[in-house]
């Protein structure tokens, strides 16, 4: 069939355009063209999604019957997807799974977030990531009905991984030494490898397969400790950790989630990692061995050079700086 990717050249749409072409799927890519070809096979189409005529000039007659899309950030990107793919060039779509975020939930961090349908999503017209996301399930879902799947996702890793929070941690262990950690290693972690969550999301098209999922690992699939662990042993390192507690770290100007990623505040962490995803595994949303996402983002690290951040501004640089790991680690 032919699927249309909205994004496929970085980081989850990679892997979507991937996993369509494994399928044996007629796959074009929709970008701005700044990030780098598709994968081999698929057609590369070009234009900003924000404009209104772009999506329409590039399909330029192709007609997709399946849609994922990776890449909406915006509400004008959702209207001018619903207009152009319920129109003529998109009056043959059967299935639209839109890669959406628990950050639509106006509750969520610090959740918890129960089954899908009993959660409130944002609501008002603030231009923010949550907001902005949940405005875009409602226009797409409103002229789309029956055929779209929403997939709130969590936190997604593996191979291709831009973002670098996992990829900052295993460059961080691999170097070895003493390693600044916090002291709450218990703290629960949810995730979900980008390829499970890839090949899910060309099927959820395929079957035309509706409504909300929180698309995430399963609650109580590791600890930020375990994680550590296992980057640990991946890299073969001989690191050793220097656990200290939420309070030194805050009054050093530590930033939770930013300088040490996946790393958040006791307040937050204790329900923000408690998401019901029964759902999910319901309509059969894998979960890989943790120790394989693992390993093969660290073996794709070793071999390719790391990819700049998404274009957009509102991302940090992840990591702990190094003059404020050596404060860190000094004698006290």
């Amino acid at each position: 069939m032919r699927l249309l990717v909205l994004g496929g050249t970085h980081f989850l749409g990679r892997h979507v355009a991937t996993a369509a072409l494994a399928r044996g799927h007629d796959v074009a890519t929709f970008t701005r063209g700044i990030s780098g070809p598709p994968p081999e096979g698929a057609r590369a189409l070009h234009g900003d999604r924000d404009g209104p005529q772009a999506l329409s000039a590039a399909l330029d007659g192709w007609a997709p019957e399946l849609v994922v899309d990776t890449s909406c950030q915006t509400r004008a990107a959702a209207r001018n997807a619903a207009a152009v793919l319920t129109g003529v060039q998109g009056s043959g779509v059967r299935g639209y799974a839109f890669v959406s975020s628990l950050n639509a939930y106006r509750n969520w961090p610090p959740g918890p977030v129960g089954p899908e349908d009993g959660e409130p999503t944002w609501t008002t017209d603030d231009d923010e990531y949550g907001p902005n996301k949940a405005a875009s399930e409602r226009i797409l879902g409103d002229v789309l009905g029956d055929r779209f799947l929403t997939a709130r996702a969590g936190l997604i890793i593996g191979p291709h991984d831009p973002i670098h929070r996992l990829g900052w941690w295993l460059d961080r262990i691999a170097r070895g030494g003493r390693v600044v950690v916090p002291d709450s290693l218990e703290q629960p972690i949810a995730v979900v490898d980008a390829r499970d969550l890839a090949g899910w999301l060309v099927e959820a098209a395929e079957r035309g397969l509706s409504g909300g999922v929180n698309a995430t690992g399963p609650t109580g699939m590791t600890t930020l400790g375990g994680l550590l662990d296992l980057c640990r042993e991946v890299t073969g390192s001989d690191a050793e950790w220097v656990p200290l507690s939420q309070e030194v770290l805050l009054a050093a100007g530590v930033e939770p989630w930013v300088h040490l990623p996946l790393w958040l505040p006791d307040e937050i962490a204790r329900t923000g990692w408690d998401v019901d995803t029964t759902r999910a595994r319901e309509l059969g949303l894998p979960s890989r061995p943790l120790r394989e996402s693992v390993a093969d983002t660290w073996a794709w690290q070793q071999a390719n050079e790391r990819p700049p951040l998404p274009a957009g501004g509102h991302r940090s640089e992840p990591g702990l700086p190094p003059e404020l790991e050596q404060q860190l680690l000094a004698p006290r």
